[in-house]
């Protein structure tokens, strides 16, 4: 049902200035970025991520859990008790990922990649 940790992100509101950082301080190398949206970093068996955000966000991690099939295992999840948002995101051509929370409120998602 729920595979390995895939990757933790944390949200940054000035991408530039959290790439330098996990880059060039914490020697981290980058594997991908997308713009001010999104930038990986090989740290390990996880990779560490960064997702952007406005102004008003920022802050706080989000630990993703691989799964091969989304839909299923969402639905076992909701059947044991787990709330999931409505929004089921899509990165076209890619992967596909839903969000729950743990009873603290902290975001947890899960992911299917594509192929």
């Amino acid at each position: 049902m729920i595979g390995p940790v895939d990757h933790v992100y944390y949200w940054t509101r000035d991408m530039d200035a959290a790439v330098a950082f996990y880059r060039d301080v914490l020697g981290l190398t980058l594997v991908r970025r997308d713009g001010n949206e999104w930038a990986e970093f090989e740290a390990g068996p996880i990779r560490l991520a960064l997702h952007g955000a406005d102004e008003r966000a920022g802050g706080g991690a989000t630990v993703v859990f691989r799964v091969d099939d989304l839909d299923g295992t969402r639905w076992l999840l909701e059947q044991r008790g787990a709330s999931f948002d409505e929004f089921v995101g899509e990165v076209e051509g890619f992967a596909r990922f839903a969000t729950f929370r743990d009873p603290d409120g902290n975001p947890v998602q899960i992911i299917e990649y594509h192929g």
